[in-house]
């Protein structure tokens, strides 16, 4: 399946280096990296989970105390070193411009012989190309079963090479082996390698409320062994790290180096997986990010089994249900998942599922939108038989739906069409949508299906919509378009018929959307 429409700029934050301001960091520890005699700071962050063999003592609700927690769960909490290699080779776009130098200036010569050369470790300086940068990285982990299973972030392990360094909380090294990782979730499974019976911790069975008081330990920039409190803030956030974002937000302090170290309640049982901050200098300013309990257990289990994680595909693009589609759908609630697209062979299609339905329960249980959707679907995994319940021309109607292997790849919008922007015979609606509409046949590169949107204006209401010169409209209220004066006509109608809104099915690229134009725009 799809995943929804993600805001490219929080996603770019999550994943940002100091060229932001402000950003949200991923939690690794401080990696040093070797290039030639150089050294330049690097973090990672590992995952964690709780120990399973005894109850912590509940805290103190007037002066809490998180000792006899502590005492209990630090044992089982590792940090977690690891040898990297990663490619580092120089483009063009990368290497220095060397100066213009007035003939006989004593740095000519410098310039000229290094230009040439490279100076290996010399930030902006060109080096040899077709290096690899070798160096450590430092997070955390923790440890999940007395054999020796391990949890972390996979952004930690993920340029290992060979097996994985960690040191116990009584200081002793040991070594571990990557037994799977899953990038969609950013968690990673270990496994040590010596023989023993391990101190070990437990996921909590239920999830935390926002304002339970919530403990993380880690290894924030290597030092190993730090205690972390705090409550939980928020629950259900996404951050745009991937399209299963469902993280809790915590106050507890954490920094770079405890990426995948574990979050746990009073009761010293895991709530969730340390993996970001959001931060304007890239320390802790209070606002943490934690891979819930319930995620972590089943793509750990996962992971055990296969060292892979098998997701479930249905074959839809899908979007929110604003308020304005909602009326424009004649629905009481803005609930669920739009299907803007059903992709041909998939098991939507074979279900029978149309774009325009609007999905809004799995098996019985509530969609309230398609990250929820998403979510639910890719945790059944593949061959597995599930009733969609959908809303068609205003009717509730139930599809059972065989769920396949979820892709490796998706297909993703291209951003640039090479259709034409202008047309012959575009025909301009009224002032106050700003758009001019031109048969799609009539438009060099853009098909026989819908209608082209030649012009539009940027200050007309479906500039507001996001519509852009190139978008074909296919469908207006329902029915498929070939001329401009059908989108008119459908406007017409509505408007006659007290409708706020005609929904417009629309044609991005390679991708499909709902967008509902209001049929009496403010001027």
């Amino acid at each position: 399946m799809s995943a929804p429409f993600h805001n490219e700029d929080q996603k770019h934050l999550v994943r940002a280096t100091g060229r932001r301001p402000v950003r949200a960091a991923l939690l690794g520890a401080v990696a040093v990296l070797a290039l030639g005699g150089a050294f330049g700071a690097v973090t990672v962050m590992p995952n964690v989970s709780t120990p399973a063999h005894a109850e912590a003592p509940l805290l103190n609700n007037s002066m809490p105390s998180f000792a006899d927690t502590i005492d209990h769960v630090r044992g089982a909490v590792v940090s977690v070193k690891v040898n990297i290699v990663e490619s580092a080779d120089d483009d063009d776009s990368g290497r220095a411009q060397v100066p213009r130098l007035q003939p006989g200036d004593p740095l000519e010569r410098f310039f000229r012989r290094f230009g040439e050369e490279g100076l290996p470790g010399m930030p902006g300086m060109p080096g040899p190309r077709h290096q690899q940068r070798r160096g450590m990285a430092q997070g955390s982990g923790f440890i999940i079963s007395a054999d020796g299973y391990v949890v972390t972030n996979n952004h930690v392990v993920k340029n290992a090479r060979g097996d994985v360094s960690l040191v116990l909380d009584s200081g002793k090294t040991l070594t571990a082996k990557v037994i799977g990782t899953d990038e969609k979730t950013d968690l990673a499974l270990l496994k040590i390698n010596e023989a023993g019976t391990y101190q070990f911790v437990d996921f909590a069975a239920a999830a935390p409320r926002v304002g339970d008081w919530v403990v993380a330990i880690g290894n924030p920039f290597g030092l190993g062994g730090t205690v972390t409190a705090g409550i939980v803030s928020a629950r259900g956030r996404d951050i745009g790290a991937g399209p299963y974002d469902d993280f809790l937000q915590i106050d507890a302090p954490v920094n770079r180096g405890n990426s995948g170290g574990p979050t746990f309640n009073a009761a010293g049982k895991v709530v969730g997986v340390n993996t970001a901050i959001y931060s304007p200098s890239g320390g802790s300013v209070g606002i943490g990010f934690a891979i819930p309990a319930s995620t972590v257990k089943d793509v750990v289990a996962a992971l055990r089994d296969k060292g892979s994680v098998a997701r479930g595909y249905i074959g839809v693009q899908i979007q929110p249900v604003t308020q304005d589609i909602a009326d424009s759908l004649g629905l009481k609630d803005a609930k669920g998942a739009l299907v803007a697209e059903t992709q041909p062979g998939t098991p939507a299609a074979k279900a029978g599922l149309k774009s325009g339905d609007v999905i809004v329960s799995v098996d019985g249980e509530t969609i309230d939108g398609p990250r929820e959707l998403s979510r639910k679907i890719a945790a059944y995994g593949p061959q597995h038989k599930v009733d969609v319940t959908y809303i068609r021309g205003g009717k509730d109607q139930t599809a059972s739906v065989t769920l396949e292997a979820l892709p490796n790849t998706q297909q993703r919008a291209d951003a640039g069409s090479s259709r034409s922007r202008n047309g012959s015979g575009a025909e301009r609606l009224d002032e106050k949508f700003g758009l001019s509409l031109a048969p799609a046949s009539s438009v060099a590169g853009a098909g026989n299906e819908g209608v082209v949107v030649a012009e539009v204006d940027p200050d007309g209401a479906g500039a507001q919509l996001g519509l852009r010169t190139g978008d074909v409209i296919l469908e207006a209220a329902g029915k498929t378009v070939t001329k401009p004066s059908d989108v008119s006509n459908a406007l017409a109608d509505a408007k006659k018929n007290g409708r706020k809104a005609v929904l417009l099915r629309i044609k991005s690229g390679e991708n499909t959307r709902f967008v509902a134009l209001a049929t009496n725009p403010a001027s």
